[in-house]
């Protein structure tokens, strides 16, 4: 029994030893695989830090290049700075240095000449004074010869009289409006203070105003609307009473404004007349100023209603487009009264046309009422027709009117065409130039020879023209102020 369990017992002890000894070289080998793998992740971790401090060395020297670019750079710009803080210094020097001479020189000129800046300028305008009364005195002295007079007076007298009638007698008939006077004692509060009420009157209605008849006022100009507005102005202030300069702008103004709306009610009666409805607001307006406006002498509503009907007939008799031709008769004339613009009536006309989109068929006749295109319709070949029959009757025009117009716009024209030019209105039939200033653009100075200038173009403009042409120039400065109550 006890021999069995001893041999037990050394069967135990030989297991656990075999157990021992195999869990000694499982531990064994677990170590040696450890000490592998730990090699392994070591000699991994030196080359991914080996590789991680390339890296940083690389990223450094780039950071050290971009530094020194970046010094370099502050360099250039600094450099680039004091070389332009070096030019400004130059150029102030310079200007320092210019100015410096200039001194220098108009001190010596000072000297040489024996006299200051201001007084060489009025020794100009000396200059200027003289050549203008040398060239007075020589106009003088040609019409004195012209006319064989023995004394200044007697010329001036007779000069005046061929200036007065001169001109064509019918011309007066469409550049006079006369406004009639209760008694002569008008005449003395329209004229004012010192000329102030009619000079102001004069400067805002454009027209020539004439005091010399008893009980009446003749009011000149070759533009009609301006007359116009002058004739009912000075109606309206004789019968106000109130006439003073500030009174006369606020009349001119306020009757501006009314025959501006007499304008269109001509315009919408003009079309409604020949049976032309809705037209467009600037095509009825510049209609109605065919109540103002004259043709070689032939007052343009009258022209533009018997041309209608005349159109019109011979429309029904020949079988053609009889709305095509009522208009086309109504507006061929319409780019006479564009003042805004350059060109021919004609051009004109089909230009303002086009931009309201009239029909092509209206266009054309419009285009080639005076044969200016070729005709492209009957219709065209009717307005044509109708329009020579209305201005070819005898009677109906005078040819002399349209060239007098013609030159009294371009003695106008020439005049607004300058510098500092606020309006210019030719009056006496164009023998008087009369041209506002704009007083902040134009000195005291300036207006002498602005008058000069425009008298020298004017002159070669007009090789010849009845009489002479008298041009003033007015600059005029005003303040004002308004209190709060």
């Amino acid at each position: 029994m006890l021999q069995k369990f001893f041999r037990k017992f050394i069967s135990i002890k030989k297991t656990q030893e075999e157990l021992i000894n195999k869990a000694r070289q499982q531990a064994e080998e677990i170590l040696a695989q450890a000490k592998i793998e730990a090699e392994k992740i070591k000699n991994e971790a030196e080359k991914k830090a080996t590789e991680i401090a390339s890296t940083a060395i690389e990223m450094e020297k780039r950071l050290s290049k971009r530094e020194d670019l970046l010094e370099e750079k502050e360099k250039l710009i600094e450099r680039q700075k004091q070389s332009v803080d070096d030019i400004k210094a130059y150029v102030e020097k310079l200007k320092k240095e210019i100015e410096e001479k200039r001194n220098e020189m108009l001190s010596k000129l000072e000297k040489i000449s024996k006299m200051t800046k201001d007084e060489a300028k009025e020794l100009l305008l000396r200059g200027w004074e003289e050549k203008l009364k040398q060239e007075i005195a020589l106009k003088i002295k040609n019409a004195e010869e012209e006319i064989k007079a023995k004394t200044d007076e007697k010329a001036k007298s007779i000069l005046v009289d061929a200036m007065r009638y001169g001109a064509i007698d019918y011309v007066a008939e469409y550049t006079l409006s006369v406004v009639n006077l209760p008694n002569d004692e008008y005449k003395g509060r329209i004229i004012g203070k010192d000329g102030r009420n009619i000079r102001t009157f004069e400067l805002a209605t454009g027209v020539d105003v004439d005091l010399e008849e008893e009980k009446v006022i003749k009011l000149s100009s070759f533009d009609a609307i301006r007359r116009e507005i002058a004739r009912v102005s000075l109606e309206r202030l004789i019968k106000d009473g109130r006439i003073q300069p500030q009174r006369i702008e606020e009349i001119v103004k306020k009757t501006k404004e009314d025959i501006e709306k007499e304008i269109y009610k001509a315009g919408e009666d003009l079309a409604h007349r020949v049976g032309v409805f809705n037209l467009p607001k600037e095509i009825t307006q510049l209609l109605g100023k065919f109540k103002y406006r004259y043709s070689y002498g032939q007052n343009m509503i009258a022209h533009t209603l018997e041309e209608t009907k005349i159109g019109v007939a011979l429309a029904y008799e020949l079988k053609a487009d009889v709305n095509v031709v009522k208009l086309g008769c109504l507006l061929h004339d319409i780019g006479k009264v564009i003042t805004d613009k350059e060109g021919s009536h004609v051009d004109l006309g089909v230009e303002i046309l086009k931009k309201y989109r009239f029909p092509e068929s209206v266009i054309s006749c419009v285009a080639s009422h005076h044969e200016d295109i070729p005709f492209s319709s009957i219709e065209a070949i009717i307005v044509y027709i109708a329009d020579a029959v209305s201005g070819g009757r005898p009677g109906a025009r005078h040819e002399d009117f349209e060239e007098y117009l013609k030159r009294i716009k371009t003695i106008e024209e020439t005049a607004k065409t300058k510098k500092g030019v606020k309006e210019a209105y030719a009056l006496q039939a164009g023998r008087e130039l009369r041209v506002i200033v704009v007083p902040e653009e134009i000195t005291d100075d300036d207006t002498v020879i602005l008058a000069q200038k425009i008298k020298e173009e004017l002159e070669k403009k007009f090789e010849v023209f009845p009489g002479q042409i008298k041009i003033t120039v007015i600059r005029e400065y005003r303040a004002e102020a308004s209190t709060k109550i």
